[in-house]
């Protein structure tokens, strides 16, 4: 089988050397162009030492390189990037995998409030597939543009999605208490994500509303005719890598006279054949350690003295099933690919 060729436009970042470090043992890819402005002509090894041996690649100017030799395209760039290029790549034949927000959220008016600019190519947004594949595996096999969920929506989606779509909870008042690692800030220089402004602190941040809030609510409203209402709280953690989601939701329905066990086994049935989704057994507490460096989403489900309120732990690597190997789930599923190809490694401990 040929090797499908890829492309990277904005290597340099987290998410960017993220997918080099996946891509780096994927048999079936191959790296041809990555790209960065500001490193241009400078060896991938360089900039990032790990890859020594891995990559015999420089940086190009995005304006300059050709693009439109490359199969798949992943946009590892700020929001606002991915909408400029996609277009003309789809055009020339090209998938676009792009792991900005560009494409996330379908109404282009609340994308344009959320993300304070105008969208480039507010049309193509109707051809974008949300790329969770265990809501949309077969419209992600078929498509040419995914939209790469977010970090903290993979999570919180995860973790409601079972009670949601059998309607056990009540989607009007949802909890999202989620913590995230530093690196989810990106790589740049921002007092706000200094080590001597996270070390030994804890905080939460953007608590009148998060730009993954729209994402999160747009993707649990497709799985229930109910109103999804949502109070989402992230935080930031003095840690580098991971994402820990505490879910609240009031059960209803038949969900009141499901014991703590019935309600897991919900979630062992719908995930049942889910490569990277790992429900825990009974009274466990998911670390984000048991996840680092490796595509799983582990989740736990507990319904505490047996009230009302169930409570969903859910733990992954925001820069893995929350960003570059998620991606790489993808392109597995659009290239006909088995879909573990790459990103099936255990995590890292310690």
């Amino acid at each position: 089988m040929n090797k499908i060729k890829i492309g990277i436009i904005g290597g340099t970042g987290y998410t960017g050397v993220e997918l080099l470090r996946l891509l780096a043992s994927h048999r079936n890819a191959e790296l041809v162009c990555i790209t960065s402005r500001a490193e241009e002509g400078i060896h991938v090894a360089s900039l990032f030492p790990s890859l020594r041996n891995h990559y015999d690649l420089s940086f190009e100017d995005p304006s300059k390189a050709d693009l439109t030799k490359c199969d798949v395209i992943f946009c590892a760039t700020p929001n606002g990037i991915a909408m400029k290029h996609s277009p003309n790549l789809i055009d020339a034949g090209v998938k676009v995998i792009d792991l900005s927000a560009d494409f996330r959220i379908s109404d282009v008016d609340i994308w344009e409030a959320w993300y304070g600019m105008e969208h480039a190519c507010p049309e193509r947004l109707s051809d974008a597939v949300y790329g969770l594949p265990e809501v949309n595996r077969e419209a992600i096999r078929k498509a040419t543009l995914i939209a790469n969920p977010g970090c903290y929506p993979t999570a919180i989606q995860l973790g409601f999605l079972p009670l949601v779509e059998n309607g056990l909870i009540d989607a009007s008042s949802l909890i999202a208490d989620a913590k995230s690692g530093v690196s989810g800030a990106g790589r740049k220089a921002a007092i706000g994500t200094a080590l001597c402004e996270v070390g030994d602190s804890f905080k939460a941040y953007s608590v009148s509303g998060h730009r993954h809030l729209p994402e999160i609510k747009q993707g649990l409203q497709l799985l229930t005719k109910q109103v999804v209402d949502l109070v989402f709280t992230p935080h930031l953690l003095p840690m580098i890598r991971g994402i820990h989601a505490t879910l609240y939701g009031k059960l209803v329905g038949k969900g009141l006279e499901m014991s703590e066990s019935e309600l897991r086994q919900i979630f062992v049935e719908r995930f049942d054949s889910e490569p990277f989704v790992d429900i825990m057994p009974l009274g466990s507490h998911p670390d984000t350690r048991s996840v680092r460096g490796s595509n799983h989403c582990r989740i736990s489900i507990h319904r505490p003295q047996g009230g009302d309120t169930v409570v969903i732990l859910a733990v992954e690597d925001n820069l893995v099933k929350g960003a570059a190997g998620q991606a790489i789930q993808n392109m597995n599923l659009m290239c006909g690919l088995d879909e573990t190809s790459g990103i099936n490694n255990v995590a890292l401990i310690p």
